[in-house]
């Protein structure tokens, strides 16, 4: 029994895990939008959510981290560079998850993550006198 033990499995080893993750994370951030399967989409979507909130403090340290948990550089220099600037106003809710429907060959349920496009915030009133 799996009581209190948390997180997908997905029929894979921990290594295997692992590489997914990082490979379905920098594609991600790369492309800004992948098509997938249900399953592994809602597996990565913490994980990247994670990684925008770790990027909106660009230091040092923080690149270090992302450079771990992504495998190229250029996805982790576009987190601090576009991405975050992008999501400053919030604190979470970066991205969205779409159904596509089954595959054709396997019938396994797609759909589609991809990063929210947000308007910047608008500027406040001026205070009528």
């Amino acid at each position: 029994m799996r009581h209190l033990k948390k997180g997908k499995k997905l029929n894979r080893g921990s290594a295997a895990r692992i590489a997914l993750i990082k490979s379905l994370a920098t594609n991600l951030i790369l492309y800004e939008k992948i098509k997938t399967t249900q399953a592994k989409a809602k597996f990565a979507r913490p994980y990247v959510e994670k990684i925008i909130t770790v990027g909106k403090n660009n230091t040092l340290a923080n690149r270090r981290l992302l450079l771990q948990k992504l495998y190229l550089k250029k996805a982790v220099n576009k987190v601090f560079d576009v991405l975050s600037p992008r999501f400053k106003n919030n604190k979470g809710g970066y991205t969205r998850i779409t159904k596509l429907g089954p595959r054709q060959g396997d019938g396994a349920e797609m759909a589609q993550i991809e990063f929210i496009n947000l308007t910047p915030a608008p500027a406040p009133e001026k205070s009528k006198k």
